[in-house]
Protein backbone atom coordinates (compact mmCIF):
# COMPACT_ATOMS: atom_id res chain seq x y z
CA UNK A 1 0.00 0.00 0.00
CA UNK A 2 1.23 3.40 -0.94
CA UNK A 3 0.80 6.76 0.58
CA UNK A 4 -1.13 7.85 -2.27
CA UNK A 5 -3.59 5.04 -1.05
CA UNK A 6 -4.15 6.78 2.81
CA UNK A 7 -4.41 10.18 0.77
CA UNK A 8 -7.27 9.18 -1.56
CA UNK A 9 -9.51 8.31 1.45
CA UNK A 10 -8.66 11.11 3.72
CA UNK A 11 -7.75 14.08 0.79
CA UNK A 12 -5.15 16.26 0.13
CA UNK A 13 -6.25 19.60 2.14
CA UNK A 14 -3.64 20.55 4.79
CA UNK A 15 -3.72 23.15 7.17
CA UNK A 16 -0.35 25.82 7.04
CA UNK A 17 0.86 28.57 9.39
CA UNK A 18 3.04 31.51 8.58
CA UNK A 19 6.45 31.30 10.33
CA UNK A 20 5.72 35.06 11.36
CA UNK A 21 2.18 33.59 12.98
CA UNK A 22 2.76 33.60 17.02
CA UNK A 23 2.08 30.54 19.17
CA UNK A 24 -1.22 32.38 20.33
CA UNK A 25 -2.70 32.31 16.56
CA UNK A 26 -1.11 28.44 15.70
CA UNK A 27 -3.39 27.57 19.46
CA UNK A 28 -6.16 29.01 17.93
CA UNK A 29 -5.60 27.19 14.38
CA UNK A 30 -5.32 23.59 15.59
CA UNK A 31 -8.38 24.14 18.28
CA UNK A 32 -10.31 25.38 15.15
CA UNK A 33 -9.22 22.51 12.79
CA UNK A 34 -9.02 19.98 16.02
CA UNK A 35 -5.71 18.36 14.97
CA UNK A 36 -2.44 17.94 16.66
CA UNK A 37 0.20 19.71 14.04
CA UNK A 38 0.73 22.49 11.57
CA UNK A 39 3.10 22.35 8.77
CA UNK A 40 4.60 25.59 8.56
CA UNK A 41 4.47 28.08 5.17
CA UNK A 42 5.15 30.94 4.06
CA UNK A 43 3.22 30.91 0.82
CA UNK A 44 0.98 27.46 1.54
CA UNK A 45 2.91 24.91 -0.53
CA UNK A 46 6.49 24.99 0.27
CA UNK A 47 7.27 23.45 3.58
CA UNK A 48 9.48 25.65 6.16
CA UNK A 49 8.86 23.54 9.09
CA UNK A 50 6.49 21.89 11.03
CA UNK A 51 5.11 22.85 14.25
CA UNK A 52 3.60 20.22 16.78
CA UNK A 53 1.41 19.95 20.23
CA UNK A 54 4.75 19.33 21.71
CA UNK A 55 6.29 22.01 20.58
CA UNK A 56 4.09 24.40 22.30
CA UNK A 57 4.08 22.08 25.53
CA UNK A 58 7.94 22.77 25.59
CA UNK A 59 8.05 26.10 25.19
CA UNK A 60 5.03 26.80 27.28
CA UNK A 61 7.28 24.90 30.26
CA UNK A 62 9.24 28.23 31.52
CA UNK A 63 8.07 30.55 29.35
CA UNK A 64 5.89 33.58 30.64
CA UNK A 65 4.83 35.27 27.51
CA UNK A 66 4.98 31.67 25.26
CA UNK A 67 1.58 32.89 22.91
CA UNK A 68 3.87 36.45 21.60
CA UNK A 69 6.63 33.78 20.79
CA UNK A 70 6.46 33.92 17.13
CA UNK A 71 6.33 30.04 14.99
CA UNK A 72 9.37 29.97 13.44
CA UNK A 73 11.03 29.96 16.86
CA UNK A 74 9.55 26.31 18.29
CA UNK A 75 8.77 24.11 14.87
CA UNK A 76 11.20 21.85 13.41
CA UNK A 77 13.01 22.89 10.61
CA UNK A 78 14.42 19.31 9.25
CA UNK A 79 11.23 18.16 8.19
CA UNK A 80 11.10 14.33 7.07
CA UNK A 81 8.62 14.27 4.07
CA UNK A 82 7.19 11.92 1.79
CA UNK A 83 6.30 11.53 -1.90
CA UNK A 84 2.28 10.31 -3.23
CA UNK A 85 4.43 7.02 -4.48
CA UNK A 86 6.22 5.73 -0.86
CA UNK A 87 5.24 2.64 0.83
CA UNK A 88 3.02 3.06 3.58
CA UNK A 89 5.72 0.33 5.70
CA UNK A 90 8.63 2.96 4.85
CA UNK A 91 6.26 5.71 6.54
CA UNK A 92 5.81 3.75 9.40
CA UNK A 93 9.44 2.93 9.80
CA UNK A 94 10.23 6.46 9.15
CA UNK A 95 7.80 7.75 11.65
CA UNK A 96 8.99 5.01 14.60
CA UNK A 97 12.94 5.62 14.09
CA UNK A 98 12.11 9.68 13.91
CA UNK A 99 9.81 9.40 16.88
CA UNK A 100 7.50 11.78 14.37
CA UNK A 101 3.75 11.60 14.50
CA UNK A 102 3.16 13.92 10.67
CA UNK A 103 4.80 13.72 7.66
CA UNK A 104 3.94 15.88 5.24
CA UNK A 105 3.80 14.98 1.16
CA UNK A 106 5.38 17.01 -1.09
CA UNK A 107 5.15 16.23 -5.30
CA UNK A 108 8.05 18.12 -6.91
CA UNK A 109 8.90 20.26 -4.43
CA UNK A 110 5.37 21.43 -3.20
CA UNK A 111 2.99 20.82 -0.70
CA UNK A 112 0.88 17.87 -1.42
CA UNK A 113 -1.10 16.21 1.74
CA UNK A 114 0.14 15.25 5.35
CA UNK A 115 -0.04 11.61 7.13
CA UNK A 116 -0.41 11.32 10.22
CA UNK A 117 0.39 8.40 12.15
CA UNK A 118 -3.60 7.71 12.56
CA UNK A 119 -4.05 7.58 9.15
CA UNK A 120 -1.68 5.11 9.16
CA UNK A 121 -2.71 3.27 11.53
CA UNK A 122 -6.46 3.12 10.24
CA UNK A 123 -5.15 1.91 6.58
CA UNK A 124 -3.12 -0.67 8.28
CA UNK A 125 -6.20 -1.86 9.93
CA UNK A 126 -8.32 -1.63 6.90
CA UNK A 127 -5.40 -4.19 5.33
CA UNK A 128 -6.13 -6.65 8.16
CA UNK A 129 -9.75 -6.60 8.05
CA UNK A 130 -9.70 -7.09 4.55
CA UNK A 131 -6.76 -9.83 4.63
CA UNK A 132 -9.10 -11.52 7.42
CA UNK A 133 -12.18 -11.44 5.05
CA UNK A 134 -10.39 -13.31 2.04
CA UNK A 135 -8.93 -15.61 4.40
CA UNK A 136 -12.80 -16.55 5.86
CA UNK A 137 -13.79 -16.58 2.48
CA UNK A 138 -11.26 -18.98 1.25
CA UNK A 139 -11.95 -21.39 3.99
CA UNK A 140 -15.71 -21.23 3.77
CA UNK A 141 -15.76 -22.14 0.42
Amino acid sequence: MKINDVLRGKGNQVVTISPEATVTELLALLAEHNIGAVVVSPDGSSVAGIVSERDIVRLWNGTPEAGDVRVSAIMTAEVRTCTPDDLIDNLMRLMTEHRIRHVPVVVDGALSGLVSIGDVVKSRIGELEFEREQLSNYISS
